[in-house]
C-alpha cells in the first residue's frame, strides 16, 4: 500500500507540472532551466536531511539519469509550442507509458502470474484507449501547416529521455534516496548544454523554480514507488496526472474543445484513472 501512495504522489506533481509551467511563461529553455534548479534545491535538502552513501558509481549512473530526463523534459515542453498541453501530455503519456511497461515485463520480469498478465495487458489497453479519447480532434489547419508532426518527433524524442531516466536506475538497483542528488546534478547539467544557445537564464528561469520543486517531490516518491511495486505498476500509476493536465489545458489556458471532444476527454479521463487502479493489483 505505501508503494501506491508513493507512486501517486507524482501523479499530482507531475500533473500539474507543465500545467503551471506554462502558467508561468517562458519558453522551453527557460522553463526547463527554472525546473532543474528547483529540483537541485530540493535534492540538496534531501541530502542534508538523509545523507545516503554515494559512491562514484552511484554518483555517475545518477548523472546520466539525469541527463536523460532533461531531454524528455525540454522536448515535452517543446511540443507543447506545437499541439498545446491538452494533446502533447496525453500523447506523451501513452508513449512513456508503453516504453516503461515494456521494459518492466520484459526486461524485469514484474508480471510473474498468468493473473498479473491479463491484468495489466488489460490496464495498459485502457490506459492507452483513454489517451487515444483524450487527445481526439487535431484541427486540420495546424496539421497543415506542419506542427502535429513536429510535435510527435518532439515527443518521440521526449519519450526516449524519461523512460531512459526510469529505467537506468532500475537496471543498476540505485534507491531513491540515493539517486536524488546526482540526478538532480545530472539534470542541470544536462539543461545547460542544451539550453545556453538559447540564453535560458530569464526571469521566467527564476518562477519555474517552483515547478522544480513539484517535479522534485514526485520524483522522489517514484523513485521510493519502484523497489516497492516496480516500474510498471509504479510508473504507469504517476501518469494518472493527465487527467490534470488535460483539463487544465482546456479550462485554465483556454484550449479550444468542441462538445463531442470534452465528451472524449472525460470518457478518456476515466479510462485511464480505472487502468492505472487495475495496475495495482498486478503487484503481490
Amino acid at each position: 500500500m505505501i508503494g501506491i501512495l508513493y507512486a501517486l504522489l507524482p501523479a499530482f506533481a507531475w500533473g500539474s507540472l507543465v500545467l503551471v509551467s506554462v502558467k508561468l511563461r517562458g519558453n522551453a529553455y527557460s522553463q526547463t532551466m527554472g525546473i532543474t534548479a528547483g529540483a537541485f534545491i530540493f535534492s540538496a535538502v534531501i541530502y542534508l536531511i538523509k545523507s545516503p552513501e554515494l559512491s562514484p558509481f552511484i554518483l555517475l549512473i545518477g548523472f546520466i539519469s539525469g541527463i536523460s530526463w532533461s531531454v524528455g523534459q525540454l522536448n515535452q515542453l517543446a511540443s507543447v509550442e506545437h499541439i498545446g498541453v491538452s494533446k502533447a501530455v496525453p500523447i506523451s503519456t501513452g508513449m512513456q507509458l508503453l516504453g516503461t511497461t515494456l521494459f518492466g515485463v520484459l526486461v524485469f520480469h514484474e508480471w510473474e502470474t498468468s493473473s498479473a498478465i491479463w491484468i495489466g495487458f488489460c490496464s495498459i489497453l485502457l490506459i492507452i484507449a483513454g489517451v487515444l479519447l483524450t487527445s481526439y480532434g487535431q484541427k486540420e489547419e495546424e496539421s497543415k501547416k506542419g506542427k502535429l508532426k513536429k510535435g510527435m518527433v518532439t515527443l518521440l524524442i521526449s519519450t526516449a529521455g524519461f523512460v531512459g531516466y526510469v529505467i537506468i536506475l532500475r537496471w543498476f538497483n540505485i534507491g531513491g534516496w540515493e539517486a536524488v542528488l546526482p540526478q538532480s546534478i545530472g539534470m542541470a547539467a544536462g539543461a545547460f548544454v542544451l539550453s545556453v544557445r538559447h540564453k535560458p537564464f530569464t526571469k521566467y528561469a527564476l518562477k519555474n523554480i517552483l515547478t522544480g520543486l513539484m517535479w522534485a517531490a514526485g520524483n522522489l516518491g517514484l523513485l521510493l514507488a519502484i523497489p516497492r511495486i516496480g516500474v510498471a505498476v509504479s510508473f504507469s500509476m504517476s501518469q494518472m496526472g493527465i487527467v490534470i493536465s488535460t483539463f487544465g489545458g482546456i479550462y485554465l489556458l483556454g484550449e479550444k474543445k468542441s462538445k463531442r471532444q470534452l465528451v472524449l476527454v472525460m470518457i478518456g479521463s476515466f479510462l485511464v484513472i480505472a487502468g492505472g487502479v487495475m495496475l495495482g493489483f498486478t503487484k503481490k
